[in-house]
């Protein structure tokens, strides 16, 4: 168990949290929240012993494996399967310990090392590794690629890998969302829910910690309080701590009057029977937590936009794409003001490049796209956080938007958004990843645009943060498109959903917790679809000659599926064999003088059995890649 008891832990100057007493038993998944600057890294770096306590006690035991994800993203030569692979240290050991034993012909300890070898699922270490790569957005084949190839979101996703193949106790995760999109955070929801040892998760995704979390340890007020119960049942119990306070229970009061409303407005509009009620839940869900948040720091409104021109763009047959590499292929899509759209789609389907081109960032290839003479673009991307002037603060960023403003007036604006007193006139260059995305949402909402883009706007913000962006763009009376893998946000502020998946875009029918039965059924359809190039392709003869095709690549799939059968019956018969041979290795009387012969023989025989386990494995694994090509190949076709 992990025991707190009377802890205190300061950074510089600054108390944390101060007598802090709670007990973390095994096998629970605990979320750690808190606003930004609370401690809750700093938590993490005390369990890892890199900080020490000023007060109190921490136990943990001794011999726990402790896992996490390493921050640097290393410029490393090997391919990205061996270095995932050295996130499990006993396996690695084993390996150079066996590698050694068998040249110095150590019989006895060969067999020892075999045997825990076979424990711990050495033999199975490599497919484990794949399955974790390939679940976190990779490719079938990117596995054998350097890890210096690819950039560094990509990198922090095989960091995550490797503290995943880590057989650990306690695993310590600091946002591990951040860096994925939705399909990889739906698979790590559900591989955490298996995970046997004991989880303390940093995150600022609810719907994660609602999915994942049996315990909440909230960090306020420099005291930490464990929680049972998930994310949606601690709000709900804060609340009502909170209503308890007078002055408190007036604000709420006011916030769930302001929510009301606009559930009832939406009540009267709503049209899509199905994604209706899914958002019609949510936001009558937004009454019974809105008083958990009565006391953040963040508030603030999207103004009236200055003008709504109908339609406000157009993509008529637009297309895009990079060098020869097409993405999109004709798209048709018209936004108008109070359109609220969600994309959907799998990793590398198009919907950043959907979003770019809306923005104008990227020219159509083909086709065309109108705007109104007075669209006006509120573009939110990752990027723009580096193009923030390091040297200016949040008060010059605005003064350069509107130099006419009052000093007071810029103040009580960014005030909204967290930059309150000397913060609003400190420097952007040492701001966290989540100040800079405040500041630039600050800017972008402070320009009154009449369409939203959002490419990931959630990334690096805190709850609060979340939240506060969320009832803002419920008010926003312009068009929206957004792409989050924060699902919170999008069933509050969206009303329909578009599948961005074989270079088309199209309305997903069912709600957002139909996608991930939709995902496991297609996780490996994100390829174009085949390009039609002429009029005659729609031509009854090239419809049968595609239908023919179709049924051909139906047939070549089946021995594609018979193979990797066949590779998964050999590697049973194979590790049936092996674990027969190590109990062999195992007898004591084997090593006996009058035994040498027959040991060296099973020796040979297990040395021979590993070659052809490594080789059933490879050939196994390069059978699922094929048969995943074919499936992409036909389900493009189909598309």
């Amino acid at each position: 168990m992990l025991r707190f008891d009377k802890l205190s832990l300061r950074r510089g100057v600054k108390p944390l949290f101060t007598d802090a007493s709670f007990t973390i038993h095994p096998g629970q998944r605990v979320g750690i929240t808190g606003a930004n600057g609370t401690g809750k890294s700093s938590l993490f770096a005390m369990i890892r012993d890199q900080l020490h306590a000023d007060g109190g006690e921490f136990y943990r035991p001794r011999d726990w494996v402790i896992a996490h994800v390493a921050q640097e993203t290393p410029a490393d030569p090997r391919d990205a399967l061996d270095y995932v692979l050295d996130g499990d240290e006993e396996l690695r050991l084993i390996e150079q310990q066996l590698a050694e034993a068998e040249t110095a012909q150590l019989g006895e300890q060969l067999a020892e090392l075999h045997a825990r070898l076979d424990v711990i699922g050495g033999y199975t270490a490599r497919s484990r590794a794949a399955r974790l790569i390939h679940g976190l957005g990779f490719r079938p084949g990117e596995e054998h690629q350097p890890v210096n190839s690819f950039s560094g979101g990509w990198r922090m996703r095989l960091n995550l890998a490797r503290a995943l193949m880590c057989r650990s106790d306690l695993l310590l995760l600091d946002e591990p969302t951040n860096h994925l999109d939705l399909d990889a955070v739906i698979w790590l929801e559900e591989w955490l829910k298996s995970y046997p040892g004991t989880l303390l998760l940093i995150s600022h995704d609810r719907d994660f910690l609602d999915s994942v979390t049996s315990h909440i340890a909230h960090i306020e007020q420099e005291q930490i309080t464990l929680y049972t119960g998930n994310y949606s049942a601690f709000e709900r119990i804060r609340a009502e701590r909170l209503a308890n306070q007078q002055a408190a229970h007036e604000k709420q009061q006011r916030e769930v009057a302001h929510i009301r409303s606009y559930v009832e407005r939406f009540r009267a509009k709503a049209t899509k029977a199905r994604q209706a009620q899914s958002r019609l839940k949510a936001l009558e869900r937004m009454e019974l937590i809105a008083p958990a948040h009565v006391d953040s720091p963040f508030h603030f409104a999207f103004k009236t936009p200055d003008k709504t021109p109908n339609p406000l763009l157009k993509l008529l047959e637009s297309s895009a794409g990079y060098g020869d590499r097409q993405i999109l292929d004709r798209i048709n899509l018209t936004l108008s003001p109070g359109e609220r759209i969600g994309l959907l789609g799998p990793n590398g389907a198009g919907k950043s490049t959907l979003i770019k081109l809306l923005a104008g960032e990227l020219q159509p290839n083909g086709g065309k796209r109108e705007t109104a003479q007075d669209l006006k673009i509120g573009y939110f991307a990752q990027h723009q956080l580096d193009q923030l002037r390091p040297d200016e603060s949040a008060l010059d960023h605005l003064l350069r938007l509107d130099p006419k403003a009052t000093e007071q007036s810029l103040r009580d604006f960014i005030g909204g958004f967290g930059f309150a007193g000397d913060r609003a006139e400190s420097p952007v260059a040492p701001f966290s990843g989540g100040e800079k995305a405040r500041l630039v949402l600050a800017l972008l909402v402070y320009q009154r645009p009449n369409l939203l883009l959002l490419d990931e706007p959630t990334n690096h913000l805190d709850l609060e943060m979340r939240h506060a962006l969320g009832q803002a763009l419920q008010e926003f009376e312009g068009a929206m498109v957004v792409v989050s893998h924060d699902r919170h946000l999008l069933r509050t502020t969206t009303d329909q959903l578009l599948l961005v998946h074989g270079g088309r875009v199209d309305e997903f029918k069912g709600d957002l917790d139909e996608y991930p039965r939709w995902l496991a059924d297609n996780r490996n359809t994100d390829q174009k679809a085949e390009k039609t190039g002429s009029d005659t392709e729609h031509s009854a003869s090239a419809r049968k000659e595609r239908k023919r095709n179709e049924a051909a690549r139906r047939k070549q799939l089946q021995p594609l599926r018979k193979a990797v059968e066949k590779y998964e019956k050999q590697l049973e018969q194979l590790t049936g064999k092996q674990q027969a041979l190590e109990s062999a290795l195992a007898d004591p009387t084997l090593y006996e003088t009058d035994r040498k012969e027959q040991l060296k023989q099973l020796l040979a025989d297990k040395s021979q059995l590993n070659q052809q386990l490594s080789q059933t494995e490879e050939a196994w694994l390069e059978a699922c890649e094929a048969l995943e090509s074919a499936e992409q190949e036909l389900h493009s076709a189909q598309a």
